[in-house]
């Protein structure tokens, strides 16, 4: 990308967005533009369609999804599946339109079967049925990585597909309705603290094994690619790393500094028992994260003490 070209990050004030900002400007890149989903709402086609034609983007990074954790899918599957379609179409067909140079769309690791070989290679893509919980927002991203591979056959555009593992970091969600596990527990690890518990309840088990990457190396994994991989194929970012929820909740109760027990309620779902990306192609590349799980979450508790978190 040349440093005075014009990038659009879509969903530039959420987790993902905002982190690709940041790296961006840290590296010189000073003509970004995106807005918040009140100045432009991207589930509209004329509201997207205007905003192209107006901005005419060199660079589109797609980083704007409606997303949330196990009870947010299992309670709003229209939602998911709608909101994220007419979200990633209407920005896909306005970069082709209007002649975006190239376009980085974000998936999600949810988009592999329940039960896919680990770790899983992008070929497992669409070998088996994927996990119920969070299927809606699981075919959602598989239709945007079909249609970023279906405009480059037809109409030779440059759009290229990255599959994040689960993310946490600056700006995270700690709603306990909406979030995802990790910021859940760092949320529910300080207010047990807070009050003086005794205990703190995990959902599930504590069995399944789950990787995660501190958001901030997924930014910087996505300017790598967006300057360095140019294939139709979709590529998987992550660690390379897993840990057992029970480890997971171990490693906050740590950097939290609570003294007290793990409960753990297996009245509440699992999800799905593994998840761990086959990030080899990646790393061929000559890249690899910069943060361990647990500076991540020192940092990711830095950021949820500063009070400028979603709760």
């Amino acid at each position: 990308m040349e440093k005075n070209a014009k990038i659009y990050i879509a969903g530039i004030y959420g987790m993902v967005g905002a982190a690709i900002a940041r790296h961006l400007r840290a590296q010189g890149f000073n003509n970004l533009i995106g807005h918040s989903s009140k100045e432009l709402d991207l589930t509209s086609q004329k509201a997207v369609f205007d905003f192209f034609k107006t901005e005419k983007p060199d660079y589109v990074f797609l980083a704007a999804a409606k997303v949330g954790g196990i009870y947010a899918n299992n309670s709003y599957p229209a939602d998911f599946i709608y909101s994220n379609i007419c979200i990633q179409t209407n920005i896909i067909h306005s970069a082709y339109i209007f002649r975006a140079k190239k376009l980085l769309f974000l998936g999600s690791s949810c988009i592999y079967p329940k039960l896919a070989e680990q770790p899983m290679k992008e070929s497992c893509l669409l070998t088996g049925e994927l996990e119920p919980t969070n299927e809606p927002y699981a075919l959602a991203k598989i239709a945007g990585i079909k249609m970023c591979q279906a405009y480059n056959r037809q109409y030779h555009t440059s759009f290229i597909s990255c599959m994040p593992t689960n993310l946490y970091g600056p700006n995270d969600n700690y709603d306990l309705m909406n979030a995802h596990v990790l910021p859940a527990l760092v949320r529910k690890v300080h207010e047990a603290k807070s009050n003086k518990q005794d205990s703190f309840v995990v959902w599930g088990t504590g069995s399944p094994r789950r990787e995660f990457l501190y958001v901030d190396d997924l930014a910087e994994a996505c300017v790598f690619l967006m300057n360095e991989y140019l294939h139709d194929e979709t590529i998987n970012v992550g660690s390379g790393q897993e840990v057992t929820i029970k480890e997971l909740a171990e490693t906050i109760r740590d950097v939290v500094g609570f003294k007290g027990n793990l409960v753990f309620d297996s009245s509440k779902p699992d999800g799905t028992p593994r998840k761990l990306l086959d990030v080899s192609r990646l790393k061929s590349m000559g890249w690899v994260p910069k943060h361990t799980l647990k500076k991540g979450i020192e940092l990711a508790y830095e950021d949820f003490l500063s009070g400028k978190v979603r709760m």
